[in-house]
């Protein structure tokens, strides 16, 4: 099991790096033609410190720092004095030509639940739809029903199975979703559990709050919804379980009405909404989510123009983070969101995993990137810059995560040698990170 590591360098220094992608906007998340635009380095040295990057720059010519081999650039005479005078160990990891990038940020998953559900994956090759499962007694009530008959220990040490995948495969920050609970007691549970998580592990977790995801057994539709408004936000919001709250507005679920209620409640507790939205129809999601100041609206899979032109910046004050999930389209065969709309008309786009039981088993967010390119079309400096920068600003944390910039957190990976930037959605199933840095330590692998 993946735990924070309580052994953390003063200061860290990679050498010879092959590739360098840092930041050079300086901007909380990047829209339309920006998204483009990635500064990558080579044959590139990066300084860490206290958990944080202190400096990177590019090799020229070779000097030697406190028995590591440093090539010197324009910045080379100011990091010599600091490595020099500060006396403080220093570690030194020679890269090997390998790339370094920022950890991927994975704003959107599930990934605290009670076992597969590989069954519904045959019924799904049968012909059944995921409407079609879920009023068979499938789906989210079907992971409800397993996540209320599971300890919470049992809960814990499954959720921290995944969370060491996701690490091993290149993520530092990831946002997890309650909404396998959907009564009081199992809801709390699922959040003491993300507690837990962020923790122990050695990622940036961020919680939401999703109990609205389906109707629990055994309520009406609208028993339900009091049942939310009336005593899961309160209580979650007393215990200080959770930093967002989050709504399924879609056909069949929850409609934009519902949703604008518990939206309000959860303001009330200072919970900041995020929407699931236009996945199965054109439901309001979008509406929904500019009238309320959503942090991201997310899955958009039937997102029509109309949506588009809604989140411009003239039509909506703040800015929301259209949020797609190539891997439930695949996994579901179903059409992908409109990636290269939403970025042609001036917008960002973040991209995440949807890690759950159901719809979508998996937080690979190099595959995410590669479907991004391959299914949605963006270019791999955009898919890279979504799953990202972008991530992070889908979850309020792009001031210290989603890019190397003097400052961040000094979250990111070394991989084998590249050819190039584009080589990594290229390769779409091909293992490269050879090392996992977070807040500067390395990660056992």
């Amino acid at each position: 099991m993946i735990a924070k590591n309580k052994q953390q360098m003063d200061r860290l220094l990679l050498t010879n790096i092959g590739l360098l992608v840092t930041d050079n906007h300086g901007k909380p998340c990047l829209r339309g033609e920006e998204m483009a635009q990635m500064e990558v380095l080579h044959d590139a040295w990066l300084l860490v410190e206290d958990g944080r990057v202190k400096d990177f720059g590019v090799h020229s010519s070779q000097c030697t720092v406190q028995s590591a081999q440093l090539p010197a650039d324009e910045n080379t005479a100011q990091l010599n004095c600091e490595l020099n005078t500060l006396n403080r160990e220093l570690c030194t990891v020679d890269c090997h030509g390998g790339a370094v990038l920022p950890s991927f940020c994975d704003s959107h998953t599930h990934l605290v639940y009670a076992g597969s559900r590989e069954g519904e994956f045959v019924d799904k090759i049968r012909g059944l739809s995921y409407a079609e499962i879920a009023r068979r007694g499938g789906g989210i009530l079907n992971s409800a029903d397993r996540l209320h008959a599971m300890s919470e220990d049992e809960l814990y040490r499954q959720a921290m199975q995944r969370i060491g995948e996701i690490v091993r495969k290149g993520t530092g920050a990831v946002e997890i979703k309650s909404g396998y609970g959907l009564n009081v007691d199992d809801e709390l549970k699922m959040l003491r559990v993300i507690r837990r998580i962020r923790d122990t592990a050695p990622l940036r977790v961020m919680a939401t709050f999703l109990g609205a995801h389906a109707v629990g057994r055994g309520y009406t539709q609208e028993a339900y919804v009091r049942l939310v408004i009336d005593e899961m936000i309160p209580e979650v919001g007393r215990q200080g379980l959770a930093d967002f709250i989050d709504v399924f507005c879609d056909e069949g679920f929850f409609t934009p009405e519902e949703t604008a209620r518990i939206l309000e409640a959860g303001a009330k507790w200072g919970l900041r909404p995020k929407i699931h939205g236009q996945e199965l129809a054109d439901s309001g999601g979008v509406e929904v989510a500019v009238e309320h100041g959503a942090l991201s609206v997310d899955h958009l899979e039937s997102m029509t123009d109309r949506d588009i032109r809604l989140l411009q910046p003239a039509t909506t004050p703040s800015t929301i983070i259209p949020t797609a999930l190539p891997g439930t389209s695949f996994f579901l065969n179903m059409p992908f969101a409109p990636g290269r709309k939403i970025i042609d008309a001036g917008l960002p786009l973040a991209i995440a995993s949807d890690y759950n039981p159901g719809s979508t088993p998996s937080g690979d967010m190099k595959f995410v990137v590669s479907l991004a390119c391959i299914k949605m079309r963006l270019l791999p400096a955009e898919a890279i810059n979504a799953a990202t920068i972008n991530a992070a600003a889908a979850m309020g944390l792009s001031h210290d995560y989603g890019s190397l910039a003097r400052g961040k957190v000094a979250n990111f990976f070394v991989t084998d040698p590249l050819p190039g930037i584009d080589y990594i959605p290229y390769a779409y199933t091909q293992p490269i990170i050879r090392q996992v840095f977070l807040a500067g330590a390395a990660v056992d692998l």
